[in-house]
């Protein structure tokens, strides 16, 4: 017979303790009832107002220490008087009698489903009350016999192990990985596994130890809590609780490291300092185990998919150095480059505004034609293909990895029911169903139809398309400011200044897109929530994925609207000397460096991202002081709530974003999102911990809509990163020059290649130098054009139309060859592990050798009922003698008299 490891755990105060040690806060007013024995599984948190005598209102206490509402009103802490039922109350605003009406009768129902209930008001914290709830043992079995969790029963297997050479290589992985290894049983190597069956009360075993029985009784509750108090959210809406939360509870945790035993009341915050939340392990493993028993699988999920990001930025890392590496390397032997330096080609350039830009020489750009050649060689190309098969890479490890914790979890059989509708969803309904039946006096039950959200719809419609409006108008902000910048500071008459316009224009132009980024961030996501609420999403399921949707788009425009206008636009409609673009007749558009737009675009996605992420992802980070003689319960009402994984998701995948949408521009980009991350993990990990209340436990089996992002994201990398290489680098012209231009096979004569020229006087009135340094007859400038001399001048020449073929075909090439490999990958690396795999399989054997085990004995046992009834019948018949066996069962029926 199956049998569940599963036993009722006695309530007590925490067993790693001293009971001489014990004191009211540590253990009958800290995580446990006054009478020290019933643990404080959940709190729930309310307002409540005192008269101008300074007593409480009066309210019905509930205790439940036999299980059932009490019939007396119980006084207050510190008062001596009881108030019965029928004595005249202070009078009381009557919407706080509604809200206290409400919660009465909310806990009453509570009561009834069998929670245990005890109030608190003789706080230190003013005005503010709590109800604190234990769960017996019978309603965590009961839901949890409801929510089919898995428990692990009797039978045991073994797992697949490796043998030979490939057991010796795992081995001495072992013992390499050992030091990074976490402290955890969990994260030593399992030889047997026991077999998992959803929980039965009939089938559960009573004969457990106590951390086993802990063990179970903790999953359960993290588990079952979301389900009992799945209607709270309205009452948290509408003010009659101001908070719903279990408890950090030292107690959960100190039964996994049984070597950590100590005396120190913040055992959990002091582990996981030590051990998770501590910037000094930086280097370990996460205990990811432990994280998904202490805060649920959608927690553990999020920690443990940061983890394997993290791990898998360290090749890319490694590559990425040795590319820009390469670029440095090959700097002084770039051809292109060294011409642009050489002084003696003395080659004059148009102004770059007009009449307060004067002349320029080419030469005075080396810098910034050195600098492009880091990040715009060959070596790029080749990081845009390994960075796109690394991300399908990561995706498929993560499915693997994903699958792995699944059959570690017991979450193989999963599958998520219908969620409760969300509160607010069934006052809508209610609503349209109460003005519905007084308009037409029907009671059918009523949903809520599209032509009930279009109101919505259209809002969210507007709204969204004025943000990213809003977005586009800010970028075009700045690029007036650059473009009035630029021509205010070519006023300067020093030589020194005028070179180092470009760089203060491109710097403080950053920096204002960064601050821009970093507050329109924070906006769109309190808009994203308000568009969602107005939807009014039936399930919180849905509810979230929309809010995702939205919040991602906005953030992504808003993020990378700026790059994108470096990336593709800027350089792109500027004209030509003599017939520029204007804009509102006025500004001259921008032109890129003569080295190209790819060394600005790479300024503007290092300082985006970095700053992004020390300043947003890290500075922003709520700090929370101790409270040394506070409850457990007011300790945790001080910390801030827990608002989802949303914004933890949403700065991961922004930075995957960088990492890959532009990596041609940046190939340092995965070096500094590591650094980022390897204290990204340990900062939430403190943040969950001491920081944030801890959150009700969620079942789940995968990420849920983000991976779809994350795929969305690689695939659109693909793609933008083949317009950048061929587009927004010089790395095509530079292939088609040396194949059909080039007149030795080298790429000496490049850079005159790539420049036009045009004759001075055919400047527009008011356009050309008020003070021209020297006389110029001809400048040049960065285009393919007929040269003025020419029956057809200023016009595009053919050389353009052949590289911008060599462009479009490269697009496709890379495109396709890349995608087709990307495709390869995910085929070729399967989704679910074969030990794993295996492992289920043996599973669904076992279960069904069990069952058929169980159903043979339950018919062994009836024959045996059978045979013993026919004998008996027979025995009667002929006045048997028995005789009994050593056992004392029936063993034989005989036909002649019994011996007295």
């Amino acid at each position: 017979m199956i049998s569940i490891y599963l036993s009722e755990p006695k309530h007590r105060c925490p067993r790693w303790k001293r009971t001489d040690d014990l004191s009211d806060a540590d253990c009958k007013y800290g995580l446990y009832f006054r009478d020290g024995k019933r643990k404080v599984d959940y709190i729930l948190v309310y307002h409540y107002k005192k008269s101008s005598a300074g007593r409480t209102l009066t309210r019905r206490a509930l205790h439940n220490d036999a299980g059932a509402r009490s019939t007396k009103q119980d006084p207050l802490p510190g008062k001596g008087v009881q108030t019965e039922m029928g004595e005249s109350e202070p009078h009381a605003d009557c919407h706080e009698d509604d809200k206290r009406f409400r919660r009465e009768e909310y806990e009453g129902n509570l009561v009834e489903a069998g929670l245990e209930l005890e109030h608190d008001e003789d706080t230190k914290i003013h005005g503010v009350g709590f109800v604190k709830i234990h769960a017996p043992w019978n309603v965590l079995c009961r839901e949890a016999e409801f929510l089919k969790l898995k428990m692990p029963t009797k039978k045991m297997y073994q797992i697949n192990q490796t043998h030979g050479l490939l057991k010796k290589i795992n081995s001495v992985i072992q013992k390499i990985t050992e030091p990074i290894q976490p402290k955890v049983a969990e994260h030593k190597p399992q030889t047997v596994k026991r077999l998992s069956y959803p929980f039965s009360r009939e089938k559960q075993e009573t004969s457990r130890k106590h951390d086993e029985v802990e063990l179970s009784s903790l999953k359960i509750v993290n588990n079952c809590y979301a389900f009992i108090f799945q209607g709270i959210t309205s009452l948290l809406a509408n003010g009659v609780y101001s908070a719903a939360y279990p408890l950090h509870d030292v107690s959960d945790l100190g039964m996994y490291f049984p070597y950590l035993l100590s005396d120190t009341k913040q055992f959990l915050i002091c582990y996981t300092l030590m051990e998770w939340a501590s910037y000094g392990v930086f280097y370990k493993y996460q205990p990811i185990d432990l994280v998904r028993k202490y805060f649920g699988e959608k927690i553990g999920l999020y920690f443990a998919w940061l983890g394997v990001y993290t791990q898998m930025l360290i090749p890319a890392s490694i590559v990425g150095i040795i590319v820009f590496l390469y670029g440095c390397a090959t700097v002084d032997e770039n051809i292109p480059s060294m011409e642009m330096c050489d002084q003696r080609n003395n080659i004059t350039m148009c102004p770059l505004c007009d009449r307060t830009c004067s002349y320029w020489k080419m030469s005075s750009a080396c810098a910034t034609a050195r600098a492009s050649h880091l990040f715009d060689n060959p070596a790029t190309v080749f990081f845009s293909v390994f960075m796109a098969l690394w991300a399908a890479t990561f995706m498929e490890h993560w499915k693997r990895k994903q699958m792995r914790l699944n059959y570690r979890w017991d979450l193989t059989g999963f599958e998520e029911e219908e969620a409760h509708p969300r509160a607010e969803y069934e006052a809508k309904v209610l609503e349209k169903s109460l003005r519905k039946e007084h308009k037409h006096k029907e009671t059918d039950k009523e949903k809520l139809t599209w032509k009930d959200r279009f109101p919505a719809y259209l809002t969210n419609f507007v709204g969204i398309i004025f943000m990213v409006g809003l977005t586009f108008a800010i970028v075009f902000g700045v690029i007036i400011y650059r473009i009035s910048t630029a021509a205010a500071l070519a006023i300067s008459a020093t030589p020194s200044g005028r070179s180092s316009v470009r760089v203060t224009v491109t710097a403080t132009a950053v920096i204002i897109n960064l601050v821009v980024i970093i507050f329109l961030d924070e906006v769109y996501g309190c808009i994203a929530r308000w568009l969602t609420q107005i939807e009014v999403p039936k399930t919180d399921k849905n509810f979230e994925e929309r809010l995702i949707f939205k919040a991602f788009l906005l953030k992504f425009v808003n993020a990378y609207t700026p790059i994108f206008y470096v990336a593709f636009f800027k350089g792109r409609f500027v004209g030509r000397p003599g017939d520029y673009v204007y804009i509102f007749h006025s500004f001259r558009m921008e032109e890129c460096a003569p080295g190209g737009c790819l060394m600005e675009l790479c300024i503007q996605l290092s300082i985006i991202m970095l700053g992004k992420q020390l300043i947003q992802n890290n500075l922003f980070e709520i700090g929370i002081p101790a409270h040394e003689k506070k409850q457990r319960y007011e300790v945790d009402y001080n910390l801030e709530p827990f608002s989802g994984l949303t914004p933890e998701y949403m700065e991961m995948i922004i930075q995957f974003g960088f990492v890959t949408l532009f990596v041609a521009s940046f190939p340092l980009a995965p070096l500094f999102a590591l650094l980022n991350n390897i204290i990204e993990i340990r900062l939430d990990a403190k943040k969950f911990v001491t920081e944030l209340r801890r959150p009700v436990a969620v079942r789940a089996k995968d990420i849920g809509i983000w991976y779809n992002i994350l795929r969305g994201i690689g695939k659109l990398a693909v793609i933008i990163n083949a317009f950048v290489i061929s587009f927004t680098s010089d790395f095509i012209p530079r292939l088609v020059y040396l194949y059909m231009y080039s007149e030795n096979g080298t790429m000496h004569g490049f850079v005159n290649h790539t420049l036009s020229s045009f004759n001075v006087s055919d400047f527009q009135a008011g356009t050309a130098p008020n003070d021209p340094m020297e006389l110029v007859l001809f400048c040049r400038y960065k285009d393919y054009r007929e040269p003025p001399w020419s029956e057809n001048k200023y016009d595009i020449s053919k050389d353009f139309w052949a590289v911008l073929a060599a462009r479009l075909a490269f697009v496709i090439v890379f495109q396709n060859l890349v995608m087709f490999m990307s495709d390869f990958v995910d085929w070729i690396i399967p989704d679910i592990p074969k030990d794993i795999s295996q492992q289920i399989h043996k599973e669904k054997v076992l279960m069904v050798e069990v069952f058929m085990r169980e159903e043979q004995g339950k018919l062994q046992m009836e024959t045996w009922k059978d045979k013993d009834k026919k004998k008996g019948e027979n025995c009667n018949n002929h006045s048997p003698r028995l005789s009994l066996s050593h056992s004392g069962s029936l063993s034989s029926c005989h036909s002649y008299p019994v011996d007295v």
